[in-house]
């Protein structure tokens, strides 16, 4: 008999406010592949934005998450048996 693994779950969120973040990190420990979009905080507060950013970066890493940047708007973060692809950008 197989044994059956539990799906991976995508779910997309607006951040509007930093008080988010809590239910996001719920979602990270529950290895779920999240999609954060950030648009209506960075047009409220780019400081807290920030400072938003540098708090899910910090979550992300020490749960052993991939998180990178989708465009302007939007964030993903995926768990630690996915890992999101990131060019090699050449500094010349």
């Amino acid at each position: 008999m197989q044994k059956q693994e539990s799906p991976t779950y995508l779910k997309a969120i607006t951040i509007r406010d930093p008080s988010d973040v809590h239910s996001i990190k719920e979602d990270i420990k529950k290895n779920m592949i999240l999609i954060l979009r950030v648009t209506p905080l960075a047009q409220k507060d780019v400081e807290q934005l920030r400072k938003v950013v540098e708090e899910l970066y910090s979550i992300a890493k020490n749960s052993g998450s991939d998180i990178a940047r989708l465009g302007e708007e939007r964030i993903i973060v995926a768990p630690t048996n996915v890992k999101i692809w990131k060019p090699e950008y050449d500094l010349k």
